[in-house]
């Protein structure tokens, strides 16, 4: 009997063994680094578009084309393959307001004493003779705001209160070296925080002059109306086809405006000024003012934050202005990129 508890003993011993064998080799084989497959390397560049809402403006249902039966999700998908992952394309958000939301594969890091990553455009110098006095570069400059989100819950999309502006030249209330010929001329110098605007779809297309003037009613919150008008030189619906509602309605920093006509009003010659620092499109894309640096970003009160880093990027149109034939001043995006990754 004795003999025949100790088998069972043994036997029991040898099957808890054999058991636990079997389960550290499953755990074993589960955590092979080959069965996970080579890791794929980070992109520095967008990999996703979250929305793209623009304003009304001559380049809207153009870049990117709209076509029939196009959605929110269609247009998105559409944007992402013309700025996503270095394809270099050209998206226009409108006039003020109109943005575009992009995500990344990774984590842009906040490394301190170094700008992080670097937004693409389409601002170019002009005519030197023509840029406005001082160290003002004068050219073609759309300014856009930025904004930018840590994902720190995790959830993958970047919540309401995980936004936070970068801070320009312009909100800091800094001087720019045009601002004197710009107030001469009657351009609004104010830098509101708390703007907001509302443009009206039109019912029709335009058939006349005087409609094409009048075509884009639109109405802000500090009291001022007006129209944004169609020019001869973009003929398609500037108000974003794929949007259902009779009216949009976009809230953010509204900036200076930048826009002076160094022609005459027979010839005019319009010149879009270049701020100190800190917007999209408003830097040559291989230059330091196309760089920001994360550390700049201020929380609604304009309080600096410190971020570890950003997986989000909002980029809006911040200056409302209509600058003749020129047409609305529209912040351009061709990219967004990682500049760490990039070593550069």
């Amino acid at each position: 009997m004795k003999k025949k508890i100790i088998c069972l003993a043994d036997r029991l011993l040898w099957m808890v063994l054999l058991c636990g064998g079997l389960l550290s080799a499953c755990r074993n084989e589960k955590e092979d680094p080959m069965e996970k497959g080579p890791e794929v390397p980070a992109t520095p560049y967008i990999t996703k578009v979250l929305e793209f809402v623009p304003c009304p403006g001559q380049f809207v249902n153009v870049l990117p084309e709209f076509k029939e039966g196009d959605t929110q999700e269609t247009m998105n998908q559409k944007v992402l393959e013309l700025i996503g992952n270095n394809k270099r394309g050209l998206v226009s958000l409108g006039g003020f307001g109109g943005y575009v939301v992009v995500g990344f594969d990774h984590t842009i890091e906040n490394k301190p004493g170094s700008r992080d990553f670097r937004v693409l455009g389409n601002a170019f110098n002009g005519n030197s003779s023509a840029a406005a006095s001082g160290t003002a570069k004068g050219g073609s400059y759309e300014p856009g705001v930025i904004l930018v989100a840590y994902d720190k819950n995790g959830n993958g999309k970047p919540d309401a209160d995980e936004w936070y502006e970068i801070q320009g030249s312009a909100q800091k209330g800094e001087v720019e070296p045009w601002y004197a010929e710009a107030k001469e001329v009657g351009n609004d110098l104010h830098c509101y925080s708390d703007y907001e605007i509302t443009y009206y779809k039109p019912k029709v297309e335009p058939k006349t002059q005087e409609e094409e003037a009048q075509y884009i009613r639109w109405t802000d919150n500090k009291g001022g109306e007006g129209y944004l008008p169609k020019n001869e030189y973009h003929r398609q619906p500037y108000f974003p086809q794929w949007i259902q509602s009779d009216r949009l309605t976009f809230k953010g920093t509204r900036l200076p405006q930048n826009g002076l006509n160094h022609g005459t009003e027979e010839a005019p010659y319009f010149v879009l000024l270049s701020f100190v620092y800190g917007y999209a499109d408003n830097a040559v894309n291989d230059t330091e003012g196309a760089c920001i640096d994360i550390d700049w970003a201020v929380d609604t009160h304009g309080n600096a934050v410190h971020l570890p880093g950003v997986d989000f990027v909002k980029i809006y149109t911040g200056v409302h202005q209509v600058n003749g034939w020129l047409g609305e001043c529209s912040t351009e995006v061709m990219g967004v990129e990682d500049l760490h990754l990039l070593k550069n």
